[in-house]
């Protein structure tokens, strides 16, 4: 049996491949109907404009490195290493936040270009 933490960090994992892959039909069902998404750049957009704006009309990352994977009550913490496809690489922190099985809320704290 798996238990709740173990399937939100797969839930996780599969949010980020999705992304590298261009896959936004597979997230739309991970996500929550009242999603938001904040960063620096965006104060707690809703789910509509998160795919119009957060999702790359193409390919952009190569991968994505996970270097803290940590399940907290309702939250997952994530550091991880973006590298891009044309090179070049930078390390972001963010926190989702999950109601049940779906992911809730994403906030992204940005980190240093490498």
């Amino acid at each position: 049996m798996t238990s709740t933490s173990d399937a939100r960090l797969e839930t996780v994992r599969n949010l980020y491949a999705a992304y590298i892959d261009q896959r936004p039909d597979l997230v739309r069902p991970m996500l929550t109907d009242g999603f938001t998404f904040s960063s620096p750049r965006d104060d707690h957009i809703d789910r509509a404009t998160y795919f119009e704006r957060c999702w790359p009309k193409e390919r952009v990352f190569s991968g994505f490195h996970f270097e803290h994977l940590v399940p907290d009550g309702d939250d997952v913490i994530v550091g991880y290493r973006a590298d891009k496809i044309g090179g070049g690489s930078f390390r972001n922190i963010e926190t989702i936040r999950f109601e049940g099985d779906k992911v809730a809320e994403v906030t992204v704290y940005f980190g240093r270009n490498l």
